[in-house]
């Protein structure tokens, strides 16, 4: 559904076209530090306004109405909001009736018979990872010293990215991306056997992004063409550490205390300028839809900050987990 986690729970809430988009986050422990200028670092990096970005303009400042009292966490739960300052839901008025290839409009119309919100994908669209830009935040702090990073390391199979951004949007295309994402100083002991692995748990939530279609772990596919002998990693010490990372510091579905290395495949932005076969919901006759609104050339582009939060919430999950801690005080 729209809850992730099992201490450190989280909920998305709104619709890209609605009043407003937001994160609940449950599950924080008290005395956290917390102010709304805190999360200013990471939603700078999500929002738009660079070359091959949507022109839709958010200010994405956030209100914290509970969860929060005198700059530090209570341990009742955190709803963070967003107010839609730039919404346009008139370019979307065709869309009740001409699903966009490629998007989720026509799925959630058949799931939700047609009581789904199609603004701009309503609660399906990219517009409410703001929530979980701010949450991930917070599980950031809860995760040091360990350290999330990821990077775009490239753009329609290309290292050059601004090229192949702008030459796609001048052809009024798209491209997807590959993201990398690296965490330091992670722990050894993470993660559960089988059904709660620290690679299951975080590709069930890198899955739920809009338009990522693959994820793999240290050297991913390019492990079924290795021979063992290549592929194991010779162990170095009794804490753990090896000599290489073809296993992306997991083994067993836990942590093996080595660096994490993942990498994250997307599609391309299924919103674009060029005309495109599709359907008449109403009449089930073929139509020819070009989209309208505003719209990413390549949405790879703020992914990586994304992909970071994400990761933060499941790995800060899973050391509550570890830490047997639920509201806690945070000291």
């Amino acid at each position: 559904m729209n809850t992730f986690g099992r201490i450190l729970r989280v909920q998305l809430f709104g619709e890209s076209h609605g009043p407003g988009v937001g994160a609940l986050l449950d599950g924080v422990p008290a005395g956290l530090p917390l102010a709304p200028e805190d999360l200013e670092p990471d939603l700078a990096r999500r929002r738009a306004g660079g070359p091959g970005t949507t022109p839709r303009r958010e200010a994405d400042r956030p209100r914290l109405l509970s969860g929060v009292y005198q700059g530090r966490t209570t341990g009742a739960p955190l709803l963070i909001l967003f107010d839609n300052q730039d919404p346009d839901p008139a370019a979307y008025a065709e869309l009740e009736r001409l699903p966009r290839p490629g998007h989720a409009d026509l799925t959630a119309r058949q799931k939700f018979r047609g009581f789904q919100d199609p603004r701009g994908g309503g609660h399906l669209s990219g517009r409410l990872t703001v929530g979980l830009v701010a949450a991930g935040t917070l599980a950031r702090r809860l995760l040091a010293p360990a350290r999330v990073e990821a990077r775009l390391l490239e753009a329609g199979g290309r290292a050059d990215v601004e090229a192949a951004v702008a030459e796609a949007a001048a052809a009024g295309d798209s491209v997807g991306g590959l993201v990398e994402c690296r965490v330091l100083g992670l722990p050894a002991g993470l993660g559960e056997p089988f059904f709660d692995p620290v690679e299951g748990l975080l590709a069930h939530a890198l899955f739920a992004l809009g338009g990522v279609r693959g994820v793999e772990f240290g050297a991913g596919f390019g492990a079924a063409r290795m021979r063992g002998s290549a592929c194991n990693d010779p162990i170095l010490d009794a804490a753990g550490r090896t000599a290489t990372n073809h296993a992306g510091g997991v083994n067993g579905g836990i942590t093996s205390g080595n660096e994490l290395v993942f990498r994250v495949a997307v599609k391309p932005t299924s919103s674009i300028a060029l005309p495109q076969q599709t359907v008449d919901a109403q009449s089930g006759a073929p139509a020819e839809l070009r989209v309208l609104g505003r719209h990413d050339a390549c949405h790879a582009l703020r992914l990586p900050v994304i992909v970071e939060a994400v990761t933060a919430l499941v790995l800060a999950d899973l050391q509550l987990v570890q830490l047997g801690l639920s509201h806690g005080a945070w000291a």
